[in-house]
């Protein structure tokens, strides 16, 4: 890496990665032009091998998880700290775009409007350059972090995986604080909080019979479309309920016998959770001899602010004022791995990425300032420990 050789206080991290922006922008464009969908592996493994020979170059130790069915998972140790402790920082080099992408969105500095453009710029190879350049400043500095700094880099989070979840648990449990590099909230909130999400798989069958003679079967959609109207009463502030498909019958003039529908439900906390799942299993044909099942798909849990959360969202807060940066907590109806750490009881905070737009969508950019800031903040946290 290039630098500037104008002598930089290390502890005016704003005015030092400021200087360091033509590099940061230049890693961050290689990492956007490897190109990483979740289900490729082969595209996925070849981002992660290039980041963890740069990772290894700024003193990480990269043990790399091979995987069968997605790409490799990538933690570095970065031991060099002042206590024993360990921060857990959460990224993933997966993207939902495919590879080719970027000849439809291609990567472009808007030097006016001060953004970058990009498939997964924003959602989450930015979070990784921050990572990146945060321990780097540390490192040239001669400036040991307050903890051991653990770096996991996740290649399926946009789909989700039993393997890397059971690591991100695993990594979760034995860590002190949990930083989440993912981007803040349109405005520049943190996410203190997330929605959990259940994906449901209901059912009905009923019984076929000719149209025209309807008393002698069962219609499986009109089970499934009362089951649905009882299950809106879910629906509050906190609980939300979407009907994603629905699908029944073969014909106009056959009374369906089969019927199904894929519902999202997604809660603030795990208590609102156990709610729905009771409402679920408390489900029972509404019509005579039809019958009614449900499924859960996948779930994800909720980021809820435990105390030690709040206490570490306090802390950064004032280390950002100090700083002279204002922060503000927000919440996110998304998912994230970092709801899955929480898991463990960690203090966790989420949304320290850089501020943008257009996650999953064709105009997905960062703001520069922000890509500046958000790193300078990191470096801060890493060297104080807020926790």
């Amino acid at each position: 890496m290039i630098y500037s050789k104008r002598r930089i206080l290390p502890m005016n991290w704003i005015d030092y990665f400021q200087a360091c922006l033509p590099d940061m922008i230049s890693f961050l464009e290689k990492l956007v032009r490897l190109e990483s969908p979740s289900r490729d592996k082969q595209a996925v493994d070849a981002c992660s091998s290039f980041l963890a020979q740069e990772l290894s170059k700024i003193g990480f130790e990269i043990t790399i998880h091979p995987q069968k069915e997605i790409g490799q998972i990538l933690t570095a140790l970065y031991p060099e700290a002042q206590t024993e402790n360990t921060t857990l920082i959460l990224t993933h080099i997966d993207t939902v775009w495919p590879v080719g992408k970027i000849a439809e969105m291609p990567w472009k500095i808007d030097s006016q409007n001060q953004r970058i453009y990009g498939p997964g710029v924003l959602d989450m190879k930015a979070g990784i350059v921050q990572a990146f350049f945060a321990l780097q400043g540390l490192r040239k500095f001669k400036l040991q972090p307050k903890n051991k700094i653990i770096l996991f880099v996740n290649s399926a989070e946009e789909i989700g995986h039993p393997s890397a979840d059971e690591l991100i648990l695993q990594y979760a449990s034995q860590s002190s604080i949990i930083l989440c590099l993912e981007p803040a909230l349109p405005g520049g909130a943190l996410k203190v909080k997330r929605k959990g999400r259940l994906v449901v798989h209901l059912q009905a069958q009923g019984q076929a019979a000719h149209a025209g003679t309807p008393e002698k079967g069962v219609n499986a959609i009109e089970e499934l479309l009362l089951q649905l109207y009882r299950l809106r009463s879910l629906r509050t502030k906190s609980i939300t309920l979407n009907i994603g498909e629905i699908k029944g019958g073969q014909r106009a003039n056959i009374v369906a016998d089969q019927a199904e529908a894929l519902l999202d439900i997604r809660f603030w906390t795990n208590k609102q959770k156990e709610k729905v799942i009771s409402s679920l299993s408390k489900l029972s044909p509404l019509l005579p001899q039809a019958k009614i099942n449900y499924q859960i798909v996948s779930t994800n849990p909720p980021l809820e602010q435990n105390e030690a959360s709040r206490r570490l969202w306090l802390k950064v807060k004032q280390i950002a004022s100090q700083m002279g940066l204002q922060l503000r907590a927000g919440r996110s109806g998304g998912g994230s791995d970092a709801s899955l750490a929480s898991q463990s009881g960690r203090p966790t905070l989420d949304g320290l990425g850089p501020d943008g737009e257009g996650i999953h969508s064709e105009h997905e950019h960062l703001l520069l300032s922000s890509f500046i800031q958000r790193t300078a903040l990191l470096a801060e946290i890493l060297l104080k420990g807020p926790l």
